[in-house]
C-alpha cells in the first residue's frame, strides 16, 4: 500500500491545473478538504483536526485567503472566533483538481485487464469502508496499545496458576 500511496502522490503532483496559474501545496489542499467537509470550522478546531500548530494553520489559511480560495469571517457564536469557508473559487479549484485526477487515474487503469480492474475496485471499496469507519472512530491507537498481544507462535506459555500471574520459579506444574 505504501508504494501505491507514494506513487499516487507523485502522480497527482504531475497534474497541472491548466485553468489556474495558482499552485496549492499538499498541506494547503488538506486544509481545503477539511474546510469543505466542515464548513465554518474555526482555526482552533482546524489545527486540532490537522494535528498542527495554530501558527502553521494560520499561515496556511493566510495563503489560501490571499489567493481567494478561503474566506474568514467572524463567528456568530463568538466574536473572538473566526470561521473558515471555501469561496466559490476554492470549490471550483477542488472540482477541477478532482476531475483531472480521476481522468488521469482512469487512463492509467485502462491499461489493466478488466478482471484486474474488477478485483482492484473490490479491494478499493474494502479499503474505503475500513477508512470511513476509522475516521468516524477517531484517532487510532498505536499497534498493540490497549490490547493484549497473542503469544508468539511456538512460544512456550507458562501454565495458568489462577492468580493472573505466571508461576514463581520452581513452582511450575509438570504435565506428562
Amino acid at each position: 500500500m505504501r508504494g501505491v500511496i507514494e506513487l499516487l502522490e507523485v502522480y497527482w503532483t504531475r497534474v497541472p491545473d491548466g485553468s489556474s496559474s495558482v499552485t496549492v501545496s499538499a498541506p494547503q489542499l488538506r486544509v481545503m478538504y477539511v474546510i469543505e467537509r466542515r464548513e465554518g470550522i474555526n482555526l482552533r478546531q482546524l489545527g486540532a483536526e490537522l494535528e498542527a500548530a495554530p501558527s502553521s494553520v494560520s499561515r496556511l489559511c493566510d495563503r489560501l485567503e490571499a489567493i481567494g480560495f478561503v474566506r474568514r469571517s467572524s463567528s456568530t457564536a463568538s466574536r473572538r472566533e473566526v470561521e473558515l469557508r471555501l469561496t466559490a473559487q476554492g470549490r471550483a479549484h477542488l472540482d477541477r483538481l478532482r476531475a483531472r485526477r480521476e481522468e488521469r487515474l482512469a487512463a492509467a487503469l485502462a491499461r489493466a485487464s478488466p478482471t484486474s480492474r474488477a478485483r482492484l475496485m473490490e479491494a478499493v471499496e474494502t479499503i474505503r469502508v475500513a477508512l470511513t469507519a476509522a475516521v468516524r472512530a477517531g484517532p487510532a491507537e498505536p499497534p498493540g496499545a490497549g490490547a493484549q498481544q497473542p503469544p508468539h507462535a511456538g512460544a512456550e506459555r507458562p501454565p495458568d496458576t489462577g492468580t493472573g500471574r505466571p508461576p514463581s520459579p520452581g513452582t511450575e506444574r509438570r504435565t506428562g
